[in-house]
C-alpha cells in the first residue's frame, strides 16, 4: 500500500474529486482548497483489504481507478458481496457521518487507487455546505433503495434469477470489452457465487446451464453475454 501525501504531491495526476463525481460540485473555493490539502491518494494491490467490518471509521473513500468489493463476513467466513464499485463511486461515508465502525468490509478486487478523506474534514464539509449535505442524502437514499431491492432478490429469487441478476449488474457497472460481448470484469466463480447468495458449485452449474442455453459464452473467467434480453426475462421471473 503506497501513500502519496496529498493531491498536490501526486506523482500521477488525477482530476480533483469535484470534477469526477457530481456529489462534490457544490463545494466553495475554500472547501476545495481544504480537500486539496487533506485528501490523500492511496494505492491498493489486488485483494488487499481497505477496511474491515468493525474498524473505526477514520476515513471516507472515493475510488479513482480499479474495482473494489464491499462485503460482509457470514457464517463459516463465507463472504456476501454487497456491492462492486466502479471508478468515482464513494464508500465508507455512512460510518463517518454517524461516528460508528464500518459495518462491512472493503477490499481491492484488482490493483486500485482511491482518494481518502479523514472523517473530521468530511463531517466539517457536510455541516457547512447544505448542497453537499443534500447530495449525500440523495446518495444514501439510492444506496438504501439498492440494498432493499438486493435483499428481496437474494432471498426470494430462484438461483437462476439470482445469477442472471448478478450478470446484469456486472454489465451495468462495468460494461463490455471492445468486442461488445465480453464483460469487462474477470470475476472468479466464488465471487460470482458470493454476489448471488449461492454456493460456488451452484454458481458453476447454473452458469454452465446458461451457456448450454446460448445465453452466455464462457472462456475461463471471461463471460460473454449473448442474450441480454433473456437474462433480463429470467431475472424478472425470479
Amino acid at each position: 500500500m503506497l501513500y502519496l501525501c496529498s493531491m498536490k504531491q501526486n506523482e500521477e495526476h488525477f482530476a480533483p474529486m469535484w470534477e469526477l463525481n457530481p456529489l462534490w460540485q457544490t463545494l466553495t473555493k475554500e472547501e476545495r482548497d481544504c480537500i486539496v490539502e487533506h485528501v490523500e491518494v492511496v494505492r491498493y494491490a489486488k485483494n488487499e483489504i481497505i477496511h474491515c467490518e468493525g474498524d473505526d471509521s477514520h476515513y471516507m473513500w472515493m475510488l479513482l481507478r480499479g474495482k473494489v468489493r464491499i462485503y460482509k463476513e457470514g457464517i463459516g467466513q463465507r463472504q456476501q458481496i454487497i456491492r462492486l464499485l466502479k471508478p468515482y463511486d464513494v464508500f465508507g461515508y455512512r460510518a463517518c457521518i454517524v461516528d460508528e465502525p464500518y459495518n462491512s468490509c472493503a477490499s481491492a478486487f484488482e490493483d486500485s487507487i482511491v482518494y481518502r478523506l479523514e472523517r473530521q474534514y468530511f463531517q466539517q464539509l457536510i455541516r457547512n455546505n447544505g448542497g453537499l449535505c443534500y447530495n449525500v442524502m440523495l446518495m444514501m437514499a439510492k444506496d438504501l433503495a439498492f440494498s432493499e431491492i438486493q435483499t428481496v432478490n437474494l432471498t426470494q429469487k430462484h438461483i437462476r434469477g439470482r445469477l442472471a441478476e448478478s450478470l446484469l449488474l456486472l454489465l451495468k457497472n462495468y460494461g463490455f470489452e471492445a468486442d461488445g460481448k465480453t464483460l469487462a470484469m474477470l470475476l472468479p466463480r466464488e465471487d460470482l457465487a458470493n454476489m448471488s447468495n449461492m454456493t460456488t458449485s451452484n454458481a458453476i452449474r447454473t452458469l454452465s446451464q446458461f451457456a448450454q442455453e446460448g445465453l452466455v459464452n464462457i472462456n475461463g473467467r471471461k463471460i460473454q453475454i449473448l442474450d441480454e434480453k433473456e437474462l433480463e426475462h429470467i431475472s424478472r421471473l425470479g
